[in-house]
């Protein structure tokens, strides 16, 4: 694998609070992603490096195209259709009500089930709420699964290229899951811990991503990096180290799928500490990995 690597701003301070949720839209080859607390919805095109924007009047936790056209958003505590050029959105199920939960991140299996999680409210300093997030699915008729529950912060997620296997983080817990999976009907077993990341430096593991070698490229928020990681071994393979801290999560985009987005996050960053890392809040694209991504899936409901 090729060990020069190019780390480049694609979008300077297009996020106001935590850019996540990057998912490159092979049909258009534009990214989507959102900046979660600022209810935006984002849609980047690298051939014009032009950007718009929509806000919704709630936390948006991810967008991800649809085959029937528009896109899947978790809002709130909702799950729900947007239209972008109109901004609106029609809710489709609301999950634990009465809560001040949300949905956080999420991706869609091989066969368009989505795979969706929320997490309770984060306190002044910082702090989750540990024990109140649970994790779902949706098929296309809309039927609604619960497949884990009492998880502190429901984070990245990704499958194997087999789709044998599923790839889950919940953050506090500072591991990488994974599930064996059963891609026919959405069931998942024997759960093991593949990697863990309790180094006492901070850093949280956040989003991830898998790319076509079946290594896993994991994102740690207050870690400034992305790491590269053996799901064999639980080995770090390459360190890709960026000028934020708080590295939220990560995509392979482009016409080869062999650039990787990274997003980043400004939420709640006093002014004195944006003056010492002022990319903070940035969309970052990496190119010479030697390495090629997988096609992300779009929600088939």
């Amino acid at each position: 694998m090729a060990s020069q690597y190019n780390i480049e701003v694609a979008l300077k301070n297009c996020f106001s609070t935590i850019g996540e949720a990057p998912h490159w839209e092979t049909s258009s080859q534009r990214l989507v992603l959102v900046d979660i607390f600022n209810g935006g919805v984002l849609r980047y095109d690298p051939s014009t490096q032009q950007h718009s924007e929509i806000h919704l009047d709630e936390a948006v936790g991810f967008v991800i195209p649809r085959n029937k056209g528009g896109y899947v958003v978790g809002l709130g505590r909702s799950l729900a259709v947007l239209d972008f050029d109109a901004a609106t959105v029609e809710k489709i199920v609301e999950v634990e009500a009465g809560t001040n939960n949300r949905f956080n991140d999420a991706k869609c299996d091989a066969l368009g089930r989505l795979w969706a999680g929320t997490m309770g409210p984060v306190s002044e300093d910082g702090k989750p709420s540990l024990g109140l997030g649970s994790l779902y699915s949706l098929s296309a008729d809309h039927t609604l699964s619960s497949h884990l529950n009492q998880l502190g912060i429901s984070n990245g997620m990704d499958w194997s290229v087999d789709n044998r296997v599923m790839y889950y983080i919940d953050s506090p817990t500072l591991k990488v899951v994974a599930f064996d999976f059963d891609l026919s009907n959405g069931a998942i077993s024997n759960q093991r811990t593949i990697a863990s990341f309790d180094d006492n430096s901070g850093a949280v593991p956040d989003g991830m991503c898998v790319d076509a070698e079946d290594k896993l490229w994991v994102a740690f928020y207050r870690g400034s990096c992305v790491r590269r990681i053996d799901p064999q071994t639980g080995k770090t393979l390459q360190t890709l180290t960026f000028p934020a801290t708080n590295i939220t999560s990560c995509c392979f985009g482009g016409k080869n799928l062999d650039e990787l987005y990274v997003t980043s996050g400004r939420y709640r960053m006093p002014e004195a500490e944006f003056q010492k890392q002022p990319l903070a809040g940035s969309l970052f694209k990496v190119t010479g990995l030697g390495v090629r991504g997988k096609v992300g899936n779009n929600f088939d409901g």
